[in-house]
């Protein structure tokens, strides 16, 4: 592919300007170094993008490709895929039995039950008319002292709106 870049007189960096490939990788496809390509199925496309941009055959350029890994001793990308650890959570089913999963789900709903539950209790016992221990009977109304009441000054309203204060 090299050589149908230099005949068409495209320099590396319009390539990678254009496909937005990295210029070590175009080097890498350049000198046959796949183990500097990220691996995958982005060798695949970097060489496809590359070789359309020259105006290679796609096609050729990938079996090209596969006979180079071959020759290398290098097994084709489908059957090496790297192993990857995802650094998110992600259910793995093998870790944990569906019987742990059912009893762990249960066991929050049940706390949620109860706190809910809780809630409810007290709510409705603040709200509760107050009554005596052991007797079931209502504490007796409050009784205002009506000695204090007259005390108070009281406010009158004046025919013009304003507010007149009395003793």
């Amino acid at each position: 592919m090299r050589l149908a870049r230099e005949t068409r007189g495209v320099a590396l960096r319009d390539i990678s300007e254009h496909t937005r490939i990295s210029m070590r990788y175009l080097e890498a496809i350049e000198s046959d170094d796949y183990r500097r390509l990220p691996g995958g199925i982005f060798n695949r496309s970097f060489i496809r993008a590359y070789a359309k941009f020259v105006g290679y055959d796609e096609n050729q350029a990938i079996e090209d490709y596969a006979r180079t890994l071959r020759e290398l001793g290098e097994p084709e990308e489908e059957s090496s895929t790297k192993a990857h650890k995802s650094l998110v959570y992600t259910d793995d089913t093998h870790s944990r039995s569906p019987l742990m999963t059912l009893l762990l789900a249960l066991v929050i709903l049940a706390v949620l039950s109860f706190c809910v539950w809780a809630g409810l209790h007290f709510y409705q016992r603040s709200l509760a008319p107050k009554t005596r221990p052991a007797t079931g009977q209502r504490f007796a109304p409050v009784r205002r002292n009506t000695q204090l009441l007259k005390k108070m000054p009281r406010i009158q309203q004046t025919e013009e709106g304003e507010h007149e204060f009395t003793v």
